[in-house]
């Protein structure tokens, strides 16, 4: 095997977001956005299915020290996260349900190999006032590598 070395912490959190993307696939989700940022809160992926739109934080981690990948999603990335699908809701005029995911990636720090893959669905539940198409107003400024421009 080649030795490969994760050398900067975008090359982990790119190559876990790949993963988490891929896993999502595979359960048949289709992929919509990823690394949407509404100001300076982003989403990693949303995803669909018939039933879900899905906002999903992957976290992405070359040790088990101090807890597992996902363990490291704090109640203020959480909040982020709420305000950004908050936005996304609106702006698109999302209809399905929200659900708040978590992929936890934990990687061989030499090979990138995966060691654990771990997506937990309905990872927090925010309150059923904080999530809804009318809370946003539209004054927000919209960043995305796929489909959005800045907002003027």
């Amino acid at each position: 095997m080649a030795f490969f070395h994760l050398h900067r912490q975008e090359d982990k959190g790119d190559l876990g977001e790949s993963i988490a993307a891929n896993l999502l696939r595979q359960k048949g989700y289709t992929i919509v956005e990823q690394n949407l940022k509404v100001n300076s809160k982003e989403i990693d992926i949303i995803a669909t299915n018939d039933e879900y739109v899905v906002f999903c934080e992957v976290k992405t981690r070359t040790s088990t020290f101090g807890g597992h990948p996902e363990q490291f999603v704090d109640k203020e990335k959480q909040k982020n996260m709420i305000f950004a699908a908050n936005a996304y809701i609106k702006h698109v005029g999302e209809k399905r349900s929200p659900r708040f995911d978590v992929i936890g990636v934990l990687l061989d720090k030499q090979t990138g190999d995966i060691q654990e893959l771990n997506h937990i669905e309905d990872a927090f539940f925010p309150s059923v006032r904080t999530v809804h198409a009318s809370s946003y107003s539209g004054r927000y400024k919209w960043h995305s590598k796929s489909v959005w421009k800045t907002k003027r």
